[in-house]
């Protein structure tokens, strides 16, 4: 279904095309639309192609498809770039260290005005359905109003954690309205707060009719979701010209938003529409398999055309050559990886190690076949992504269309056991922590790896503690990690402290003392899969008909360069906007404090 997404955005693409040509004398005009907007937006069928149209721009060669989602989240404690020792455009971008002339950002066609032409899309959705469409609750025209509103949150979600205050226009543009400055982003974040709450009485639960049947398709579990990470984000910490600190701003308060992100939560929690799937690694063959069933673990999809999107490009178990998994061609997949420390922080009975953290690649082929071949300690990959659990086989140069999965239910479990504790203690947060870890530990550990364990944090501290963590072996490679980071302020503090682990996994001290120096090998009876033993703490006995390999290679600069020396991560969370824009906001735009040291 994905292809209908770019043929019925057309219908939008002509009208901002049009509006483009007609210059400021269409600005001018009134709100009442034309003729055109009329039969669009009062018609179920014209109207879903022009909301659909919305989702084009977060296909676009610059936009989320190529840039954003390769980028942003990075590097963190628990993710990186892997050449972030790199000099380069591409490093700079996550080492903390942007500049305004970025040669990998500073384009006309960047993210950044991607992201504007899909709002200004969804702004012209959002006028027609109301001015012509009577889009009430329980409505088709209610259901894409609600989808319109939704899919303008999440553009500007991102600009904003991306960028801080960005220009808001959340009307379509007019003459008054080409060149504006920044805005807050607390009147951006209360907007969002306020539309998430209208499109939450518009839209679906999942699967509750046959439009929320997809992943694809924006539904209430999602819509309420989105809305109670808004609340954390508004309400956290973050950058500020004068600091890092919460907002000033008494409707985003701590107690405001840490009440309304918990009902938002048990709301989605109780109907019943989501869970989390049996298994976390069966949770991302599903994924990887392009199932896009909703009423599952993924509660909305970024969906990318099959010849748009660049997930496993990026983010998969790297492939040196094309083999029998992927024909896309030599050395896909493996461009970011988890930091090397992140496998041995993982409980050993835990089975999301395994499937987030991959110590080898598919190397050369022959005959068209791949095997597996161990990497080195420094170089891991994100075993969530893997070509070898697709359906099908791509072909496409760059692109492999796997959707991105935008949030998923672990998030609004983690998000309840959050503001739980903070409002009602640990033992209100006990029961959201237990069911996260219920599906990381097999029945037999659960006793003692969840029960006792959780059991046991009777501070708000040490329950707070935890959850930070959880979050960390929860989604390692989702690149959410660094925005959650931010608005706990502790971006720094656990960047400096993942320096201090490698450093101490390098040298074997500390918790790492255990971890053994050599690997031992062979493969299995498939002559494709490897057998490893030594990857565990205390293996260090060598297997009969196993081959050894080193496994201490950590070059001190991977380290030091996880951020920049001389630059302070707290000072520089969000990027510069990009120079092209600069140039050509009529002076409305500058960078000031998002480049201080």
């Amino acid at each position: 279904m994905k292809y209908k997404i770019i043929i019925a955005g057309l219908i939008i693409s002509g009208l901002l095309t049009s509006c483009q040509d007609l210059g400021d004398e269409f600005f001018d005009t009134p709100a009442q639309s034309t003729l055109g907007d009329e039969l669009i937006f009062s018609n179920v069928e014209l109207a879903q192609g022009a909301v659909d149209g919305i989702k084009v721009s977060f296909g676009e060669e610059q936009s989320y498809r190529g840039r954003l989602l390769a980028y942003q989240g990075l590097n963190t404690d628990s993710e990186w770039l892997l050449t972030s020792s790199s000099e380069g455009a591409k490093s700079d971008l996550v080492v903390y260290d942007p500049k305004a002339d970025n040669t990998e950002m500073n384009s006309p066609k960047n993210a950044w005005a991607m992201m504007y032409e899909g709002i200004e899309r969804a702004n012209l959705c959002i006028r027609g359905l109301r001015l012509y469409g009577n889009p009430a609750p329980n409505t088709q025209l209610g259901q894409l109003l609600g989808e319109a509103l939704t899919l303008r949150a999440i553009y500007y979600a991102d600009l904003v954690r991306n960028w801080g205050d960005v220009p808001a226009r959340f009307e379509p543009v007019a003459t008054a309205t080409i060149y504006i400055p920044k805005t807050s982003r607390d009147v951006i974040y209360k907007q969002l707060i306020a539309d998430l709450g209208e499109a939450s009485t518009l839209v679906a639960w999942p699967n509750e009719t046959s439009v929320t049947t997809s992943t694809e398709r924006v539904n209430k579990a999602f819509v309420k979701s989105l809305r109670a990470r808004l609340a954390m984000m508004a309400s956290g910490y973050q950058q500020y010209s004068d600091g890092v600190h919460r907002s000033t701003d008494p409707e985003l308060s701590m107690a405001t938003m840490y009440k309304l992100a918990l009902d938002e939560c048990r709301s989605v929690i109780a109907s019943g529409s989501a869970h989390l799937e049996p298994t976390f690694q069966g949770l991302w063959k599903k994924y990887n398999q392009e199932n896009l069933a909703a009423g599952g673990e993924s509660l909305w999809e970024i969906p990318f055309a099959p010849t748009r999107g660049r997930m496993l490009f990026t983010y998969a178990v790297r492939h040196d050559a094309v083999d029998q998994f992927q024909q896309m061609g030599a050395n896909k997949g493996g461009v970011n990886g988890p930091l090397p420390f992140v496998f041995y922080d993982y409980d050993q009975a835990d089975t999301r190690r395994d499937v987030t953290c991959v110590p080898y690649k598919w190397g050369a082929a022959t005959n068209g076949k791949a095997k597996q071949e161990l990497t080195d300690l420094q170089t891991w990959y994100f075993g969530k992504y893997r070509f070898e659990w697709m359906n099908r086989i791509v072909s496409a140069p760059n692109d492999d269309g796997v959707n991105k999965i935008y949030m998923r239910y672990a998030e609004v479990l983690l998000i309840a056991a959050e503001v739980a504790n903070e409002l009602e203690g640990p033992g209100s947060a006990a029961v959201y922590l237990k069911e996260i870890r219920r599906r990381a530990f097999a029945s037999g550990n659960q006793a003692v790896k969840v029960d006792a364990y959780v059991d046991a944090l009777t501070s708000k501290a040490a329950m707070m503690d935890a959850i930070v963590e959880e979050n960390k072996y929860e989604f390692t490679g989702e690149m959410e990690r660094k925005f959650s980071l931010i608005r706990w302020n502790l971006l720094k503090t656990k960047l400096d402290e993942a320096k201090v682990k490698m450093t101490d996994l390098k040298t074997r001290t500390g918790k790492y003392q255990e971890v053994p120096l050599i690997l031992y090998y062979k493969y299995k009876d498939d002559g494709i899969t490897l057998d490893i033993y030594g990857l565990n703490r205390g293996e260090n006995q060598a297997p009969v008909g196993y081959t050894s390999k080193a496994w201490d290679k950590l070059e001190d600069n991977k380290i030091t360069t996880l951020y920049k020396a001389g630059v302070n991560p707290d000072k520089r969370q969000f990027w510069p906007i990009w120079q092209t824009f600069i140039d050509n906001s009529n002076g409305q735009l500058v960078n000031d404090w998002v480049l201080g040291n």
